[in-house]
């Protein structure tokens, strides 16, 4: 990413999102600090308890949380460290309703780093949004099949859970949904053993020490790892055999989304991906990406729109071979495709014009068609061009 792309970024957000920000500039060591250490747990009242839209699949949803480590390799940011840290949530169709312990949002050391390190804490406590309510059920026994994989990466310095809603989403429509947080690249990921491993990348990328393309070719490098654990002979998920490893797809938000194009060039057992909202930092070869399927879903603003300030949309447009579609979200902002919108939106954060509920119901709707038509052959009209009943989503053909 260049200088310019790297500060337009971080404009976007703070414009959109309409509190001090620093995508990558900001979150460094200072806000880290306060975060590091545990914070006390707080009753919150129902009334109050914000909550995620509920998924819109016939499934009842499940979820496991592992913890990974790639001994194979060092972690790019923490050459010390004892391998490539990663922790994953995993959400799956549930064979019962209503049995097992709701899963928790996050932890209050997590939010809080969150918080801490985007400036909101006048507006939010760790404790109201770690109490955030899900819909899935701790450790329940998936229900009897196979589904498609579905693996998803956050953006720069946040978490896996800002993906909740989209993942418990696809687990209610039948997919088996892997959420990564990737080590040093998040403001503050828990691990089991009660660290708090904080945003080492910060600093290298907001000093430009580092190009940007260290994180996806990184996040790659993660994805094929979590596939080989979750698909291979001695699975780290004692579920694993619900996965159609033969049906293998990826998502992402921001660099997220830019690591699943990364992801696929390196990987072609993952057959089509998602980018929401994010700049590439790597070239798509001359041939794309054999074929598979791709798909762009972004703001309808000066960045993401054909010719716009993000170039490298253009470029990679033109160099997808396979079936592509390149969509942008009338009166989105970069959070409105994560549960950003809806957590900004309870605690009275000003944000984009778009309602939360409606951003996210997109979100969903068109995320779900793309896996629908690509890991499960079912053809999604949604898909085809302009909907009377979608007015905000915007087709683009250059």
């Amino acid at each position: 990413m260049t200088t310019f792309s790297r500060a337009a970024t971080a404009a976007a957000v703070v414009l959109a999102l309409s509190f001090p920000l620093a995508l990558a500039g900001s979150a460094s060591a200072s806000p880290l600090s306060a975060a590091s250490s545990a914070q006390p747990v707080a009753e919150v009242s129902a009334e109050s308890r914000a909550e995620l839209p509920r998924p819109t699949g016939t499934l009842p949803v499940g979820s496991s949380v592992l913890h990974l480590v790639d001994r194979s390799r060092p972690d790019p940011w923490m050459p010390d460290a004892d391998g490539r840290e990663l922790m994953v949530t995993l959400h799956y169709p549930a064979a019962h309703p209503g049995r097992g312990h709701t899963a928790p949002y996050a932890s209050t050391e997590e939010t809080q780093a969150l918080i801490d390190g985007y400036g909101l804490g006048e507006a939010i406590t760790a404790a109201d949004l770690s109490a955030m309510r899900t819909y899935a059920r701790r450790d329940v026994r998936p229900a009897p099949g196979r589904y498609p994989l579905v693996v998803l990466s956050p953006g720069f310095t946040v978490s896996r859970y800002t993906l909740t809603a989209l993942a418990e989403d696809l687990a209610s429509r039948g997919y088996v949904v892997a959420s990564v947080d990737h080590a040093y690249e998040s403001l503050g990921i828990r691990t089991p053993d009660g660290r708090l491993l904080t945003c080492a990348a910060c600093g290298p990328i907001s000093e430009g020490e580092v190009p940007e393309s260290k994180i996806t070719t990184g996040r790659a490098r993660d994805v094929s790892y979590v596939v080989d654990r979750l698909t291979g002979r001695h699975a780290a998920w004692k579920y694993a055999g619900t996965i159609d490893r033969r049906r293998i797809a990826m998502a992402g938000h921001s660099i997220g989304g830019a690591s699943a194009m990364t992801a696929m060039l390196g990987d072609e057992r993952i057959r089509a991906g998602i980018n929401m909202d994010g700049a590439f930092y790597d070239s798509v070869p001359e041939e794309g990406l054999g074929g598979r399927p791709f798909m762009l879903l972004g703001t309808d603003d000066e960045m993401h729109r054909p010719g716009g300030l993000d170039h490298t949309w253009d470029t990679a447009w033109h160099r997808f071979g396979g079936w592509k579609r390149w969509l942008t979200l009338a009166g989105s902002d970069h959070f409105t495709f994560t549960d950003g919108a809806v957590i900004l939106d309870h605690f009275g954060v000003p944000r984009s014009p778009l309602p939360a509920d409606r951003a996210l119901a997109l979100t969903r709707a068109y995320v779900a068609a793309f896996f629908d038509q690509h890991l499960k052959g079912i053809a999604q009209p949604l898909l085809d061009g302009p909907s009377a009943a979608n007015p905000e989503m915007i087709f683009h053909n250059p």
